[in-house]
């Protein structure tokens, strides 16, 4: 089932699509929740409801009158007020690249524990705009990745275990901008100024059992579902990433182990797996200059289309733009004394 939340005489409206045709929850039973926050909070009453409407939909009961076309209304992020974000690093290909690029031996901790860092949940945004500031565009990236969203309460939950409490994925583009981000993390702390203005997510929440003939073994020593999905990124038409999401190491289950210890996860958040291998500027840059020194480096500009998809889980498109501001942080850095 695809879960789409859009906009609707000023308010959240959770649909399900279906044939490219968006029906309203609350039309389809009356007792289904209209946002994703409350649908995700009671999932086990929900799910089953919306999944009969979804089959019903499909095989022509439910008119496709009740439809509305969703080109024609603004798509919103799936989980349009996440209760948190965290960001994974599962992917050892990326992890390995990006260390090589920096001359700097891979590091073992890798592959003994999953991690993750908060971002800004209130800066998660869908298909649109992303409005940056002067300091953001001093080296400002993408990174192409998939995310999952809790659906139910849980602490301390094993990884065994940890597939029941996820409620689907999603496409997600963990915005960067690099300059701010290497600045602060010199400092061993962060990131967090390089990646709290955008995290996007979208176009749309696709639960897991659509997803079923898409899943394959977790890597050699690893416990959890995966998924045989592609993953690519254009950059104003020019396809500039491909990976998969069978090729985290980590799995999200393990990651959700890790996040939970000695603390509850609330439905409503979001876990974004980390970055695929050539998944970002920084590292497609790295590796092309390890190779060539007179390569020129790409990062993303104003007016840039970011366009990411993932098979089963749609393509979600972002423009860049400039806000009208012209502050910069990066000016006002104290002088280094002599």
């Amino acid at each position: 089932m695809k879960l789409v939340s859009y906009l609707k005489d000023g308010h959240e409206q959770l649909a399900i699509l279906a044939d490219g045709l968006l029906y309203d929850t609350d039309g389809i039973h009356n007792e289904l929740a209209t946002s994703m926050g409350m649908f995700l909070n009671y999932w086990d009453e929900m799910l089953p409801v919306a999944l009969s409407g979804d089959m019903a939909i499909k095989e022509g009961r439910i008119s496709k009158n009740r439809g509305i076309p969703y080109d024609a209304v603004q798509i919103l992020a799936p989980i349009p007020f996440p209760t948190s974000c965290r960001d994974g690093y599962a992917f050892r290909q990326h992890v390995e690249a990006a260390r090589r690029n920096r001359k700097a031996e891979m590091i073992p901790e890798f592959d003994q524990y999953p991690i993750f860092y908060f971002t800004n949940h209130h800066s998660i945004q869908g298909p649109g705009p992303i409005s940056c500031m002067p300091d953001h565009f001093e080296k400002l990236d993408f990174e192409l990745e998939a995310a999952i969203v809790i659906n139910r309460h849980g602490r301390n939950i094993r990884a065994e275990e940890a597939d029941d409490y996820i409620g689907g994925l999603m496409i997600m583009n963990d915005m960067s901008a690099r300059c701010l981000q290497m600045e602060e993390m010199l400092l061993n702390l962060g990131p967090a100024k390089g990646k709290d203005f955008s995290t996007v997510i979208g176009p749309m929440l696709v639960t897991t059992d659509e997803l079923e003939a898409f899943e394959i073994p977790a890597k050699e020593g690893h416990t959890g579902k995966s998924w045989n999905l592609k993953m690519k990124c254009w950059v104003n038409g020019v396809q500039v990433s491909e990976g998969n999401v069978g090729d985290m190491d980590w799995t999200f289950a393990e990651i959700i182990e890790r996040a939970s210890y000695g603390t509850t996860l609330q439905p409503g958040d979001v876990i974004g797996s980390g970055t695929v291998g050539t998944g970002c500027f920084l590292e497609l840059n790295g590796t092309g200059k390890l190779n060539d020194p007179h390569y020129v480096e790409q990062w993303l500009k104003e007016g840039d289309v970011v366009e990411m998809e993932i098979d089963g889980l749609g393509r979600l498109s972002n423009t860049i733009i400039r806000e009208e501001d012209d502050f910069s942080i990066l000016a006002k850095k104290k002088n280094i004394p002599s």
